[in-house]
C-alpha cells in the first residue's frame, strides 16, 4: 500500500496482520521474478528490479526466498504468462484507488476486483478516471532512530536533487522526481543512512480524509485487495487518524 498514510501507521498495520504479510512476500518474489527475466539479475541497470529487491529489503523478506525468486527469473519460463496492467476505481467517499495488476487471467482478475470493489462500498471505474490525480515520484523513508538530523538529511537530499522532505511521526519521507532516484540513494548511501523503504511510487495531489464507518469501510477494501495474488501494488489518496487506523 503507497500514498495514503504516514509511514508508521503504514507499517504498523503490515505487522499486525501475517496473513497479508504473507501475501506480500508471494507478490515482491513474483515481481522479483519478473523483473530479472525481462532485464536480468544484475540491479545495476535493472531498475525495476532494484525497487523490487528494496522493496523486499523494507520487508523483511528472508534472503532464501529473493534468490528463489532470482532463480526464477533466470530460468525464464517461470512470469512469462503475465500480463500487466493498471486498474482504477473510486472507495468509499470518493477515496481515489489505482492499481497495479499482475495476472495470468484478466478475466478472472476483472470479476474479481469488481467484487471486491463493490462488497467494501466503491466501484472499478474506467481508464484515466483518477490517473490525473496521482503523480509517480520517488519516494524514501528514514527512520528517525536511524538518521535523526533532520537538518542534516534535509541538507544532503535536496543537494542530491529531492523536492521535499518531510516529517511524518517516526520518520522522514523524501520526495524527488523518479529519474533522480539514483542520485539520492548514491548520496545517502555515501554518509551511511540506512533507508527503511525506497520506491517509485504513485503519489496523490491531494488528500480525502476519512473518519467512523467511511474509514473502517475503506481499510477493509484495502485489506480484501491485498488478499487478492493478483494485485501487486495500491496507491489511494485517503488518510486515517492514527488512533482509528489503530482502532
Amino acid at each position: 500500500m503507497s500514498g495514503h498514510s504516514k509511514w508508521a501507521n503504514i507499517k504498523r498495520k503490515k505487522g499486525a496482520n501475517d496473513a497479508i504479510r504473507g501475501k506480500v512476500t508471494t507478490k515482491i518474489g513474483r515481481e522479483i521474478t519478473v523483473a530479472v527475466r525481462m532485464g536480468g539479475a544484475d540491479p545495476v541497470g535493472n531498475m525495476r528490479l532494484k525497487l523490487a529487491l528494496s522493496k523486499a529489503k523494507a520487508n523483511n523478506i528472508p534472503k532464501d526466498n529473493i534468490q528463489r525468486a532470482i532463480q526464477k527469473g533466470l530460468g525464464a519460463s517461470e512470469g512469462s504468462g503475465y500480463e500487466e496492467f493498471t486498474y482504477e476505481g473510486y472507495g468509499p467517499d470518493g477515496v481515489a484507488v489505482m492499481l497495479d495488476i499482475m495476472t495470468d487471467n484478466r478475466n478472472r482478475t476483472a470479476a474479481e476486483v469488481r467484487h471486491i470493489f463493490g462488497k467494501h462500498g466503491g466501484n472499478l471505474g474506467e481508464t484515466g478516471c483518477v490517473a490525473w490525480m496521482f503523480k509517480q515520484k520517488a519516494v524514501f523513508v528514514v527512520e528517525k532512530e536511524t538518521f535523526g538530523d533532520e537538518d542534516a538529511l534535509l541538507e544532503i537530499v535536496m543537494d542530491a536533487g529531492a523536492e521535499d522532505m518531510s516529517s511524518e511521526g517516526e520518520a522522514f519521507e523524501i520526495s524527488a522526481a523518479p529519474s533522480d532516484y539514483d542520485a539520492i540513494e548514491k548520496a545517502l548511501g555515501e554518509k551511511g543512512i540506512e533507508t527503511a523503504s525506497a520506491e517509485i511510487t504513485m503519489v496523490p495531489d491531494t488528500m480525502v480524509h476519512l473518519e467512523g464507518k467511511d474509514a473502517q469501510k475503506m481499510m477493509n477494501l484495502v485489506d480484501a485487495l491485498e488478499e487478492s495474488d493478483d494485485v501487486q501494488n495500491i496507491y489511494a489518496n485517503y488518510e486515517i487518524d492514527e488512533d482509528a487506523l489503530e482502532e
